[in-house]
């Protein structure tokens, strides 16, 4: 995204004077993270609503930033408009219970056959564990798409209390808990490169690169659904094999 010219928005120790400009300035930054959600999210989810949220959340982080904090406005701004959409999916129930059962079974699908046949399963070998033809899993695929992996702060009950307060050094880390995370965070990295070649691909251009379902369609050669068939499939087996961690 260009960057944005800090001599039209006047920062002040009560936010942003200007929240106009600064709506203007800030919009494609909230579109972008909009239209990166919406790869995780279910088909009934609308980007629009995203969008109208995420501006939501712009606002108001517009109205708390504090320059004298240190923080850059835009990582702040981020967190504020990802957080206002969670907050629109939470109240929307976005997630069906029945949903989560169909995530469930294919992780177990995938496991069992991973098992099974010492490698990584097939789409036709899940979907024949499954009991089911191709084209049905796919479907499920596609369906299931909203039962993503989600950034572990996204979930906490913060209520008022600011991002960089929550995240503040405090003396208190717990070691064990650092220690825990760490060893997560690398058996994450090994699940990835133990993906087949287009999954990894797909996670890569997602989640590092910030492309969007139009853009890694593109590259791939398929359409967005298939992405997000593809992308559901790379979850359930990361899922799959974290399951212990």
């Amino acid at each position: 995204m260009p960057s944005v010219n800090r001599q039209k928005i006047m920062y002040t120790a009560t936010g942003i004077s200007d929240k106009e400009q600064c709506l203007k300035e800030f919009a494609p930054l909230v579109k972008r993270i909009a239209h990166f959600m919406m790869l995780k999210l279910p088909n009934s989810v609308q980007v629009d609503d995203m969008i109208q949220a995420g501006m939501i959340g712009l606002l108001d982080a517009a109205s708390r930033y504090d320059e004298l904090r240190g923080a850059q406005f835009e990582t702040y701004a981020s967190q504020r408009i990802r957080g206002a959409m969670l907050d629109e999916l939470r109240s929307a129930d976005w997630l069906p219970r029945s949903m989560r059962s169909d995530m469930r079974k294919i992780e177990g699908a995938i496991n069992r056959a991973q098992q099974r046949l010492g490698k990584s399963p097939a789409e036709s070998e899940i979907a024949r564990e499954l009991g089911i033809t191709l084209p049905e899993y796919q479907q499920l695929l596609q369906e299931s798409h909203g039962a993503q992996l989600m950034y572990y702060e996204d979930f906490h009950n913060t209520g008022e209390e600011d991002f960089f307060e929550r995240f503040e050094t405090d003396g208190k880390s717990n070691p064990l808990e650092m220690l825990k995370d760490e060893r997560f965070r690398a058996a994450l990295i090994q699940g990835i490169e133990n993906l087949p070649e287009r999954e990894r691909m797909l996670m890569g251009m997602h989640y590092e690169q910030d492309m969007n379902l139009r853009e890694i369609g593109a590259v791939l050669g398929v359409g967005e659904s298939r992405v997000c068939q593809l992308h559901s499939q790379a979850v359930a087996r990361l899922r799959a094999m974290l399951e212990d961690h």
